[in-house]
């Protein structure tokens, strides 16, 4: 059995009938009437044989023909598809390419200016501090966005929303002393479902931005309850976002204003905030007045996901 259905697999025999089935058993049909037909009829039996076989061998020419059109439909839609998925490929690659090619710059600021403070005689230690977070910050933006693509670890679980702040509002608070920002934090004892780990890399992110463009006054970090969900709000007395610039500011690599300006943004880190907090099950909002300050918040919706519900996302 499995030696027949070799052979029938390396001399296509299953293709060419499932490509020609329908035309072949239509005109069996037709070949099993005329011999019907003939016989009822008293038709010569040498007319009758080479009309049938006539029959036969035009439906299987025409069968042929059919099956070598089908065939070349097939490999020419094959080829599209691995065109296309080729060109993904190359898309991504060439993404990754500038991504780490400007990631290569950011961090190179900061390493070099650690250099600097190392080589003076009396270290300042707050400043290489400072210098320090900006490479871990950095570092943690490119390892998130090589896993981004799987995202297969994501493990639900209540995480105390208090105790991410804090860890969070802790890594920073060298920069929080240096730039004399005072830090606000308003009802935050609760429990959240979510994946810790990348909640925290959300959160981090949306600080991080800030502080960056923050230069006095204070953050605000509070949370609000609604009837149908509850939201995690990140305020600041920044310089602002332009008003044409946030309908884009989750867009991959779109910096706007303030990233040219600064020319050491990438554009990755909302984008990835934006697509972890989909993937979660939460949203991202901004609210924004120049020259006044920025609010982001993360929105927790009441229909609370289920760990379960991870398979059907």
């Amino acid at each position: 059995m499995d030696n027949n259905k070799t052979l029938r697999e390396n001399f296509g025999l299953d293709t060419f009938w499932e490509n020609n089935k329908t035309y072949i058993n239509s005109n069996g049909v037709l070949s099993v009437i005329l011999l019907v037909v003939g016989i009822l009829y008293h038709i010569e039996c040498e007319f009758l044989f080479y009309g049938i076989s006539f029959f036969i061998i035009i439906t299987i020419i025409t069968s042929l023909f059919h099956n070598a059109d089908i065939v070349k439909k097939k490999e020419k839609e094959e080829r599209i598809i691995t065109d296309r998925t080729d060109e993904e490929k190359w898309e991504k690659y060439y993404e990754k390419e500038d991504f780490f090619a400007l990631w290569t710059h950011q961090i190179k600021t900061p390493i070099a200016a650690l250099n600097l403070l190392f080589s003076d005689e009396e270290v300042d230690t707050g400043s290489c501090k400072r210098e320090l977070i900006k490479i871990e910050h950095y570092v943690e933006i490119a390892l998130n966005y090589l896993r981004f693509e799987e995202m297969q670890d994501i493990v639900l679980d209540t995480c105390s929303l208090e105790h991410i702040v804090k860890q969070s509002v802790k890594k920073y608070s060298t920069i929080f002393i240096y730039q004399h920002l005072s830090v606000e934090l308003d009802n935050l004892n609760c429990n959240i479902l979510t994946d810790e780990k990348w909640f925290s890399f959300v959160f981090d992110q949306i600080l991080s931005n800030a502080l960056k463009y923050t230069k006095k006054g204070r953050i605000k970090i509070y949370r609000e309850v609604f009837e149908d969900r509850q939201e995690i709000a990140i305020n600041d007395t920044g310089i602002g976002i332009k008003s044409e610039d946030i309908p884009r500011v989750f867009d991959k690599g779109y910096t706007g204003f303030n990233g040219r300006m600064d020319k050491k943004a990438s554009g990755i880190g909302l984008y990835l905030c934006k697509g972890v907090c989909d993937r979660l099950g939460h949203k991202l909002k901004i609210t924004s007045c120049e020259g006044k300050g920025t609010e982001v918040r993360i929105i927790l919706l009441s229909d609370r996901l289920e760990s379960s519900d991870l398979t059907k996302m």
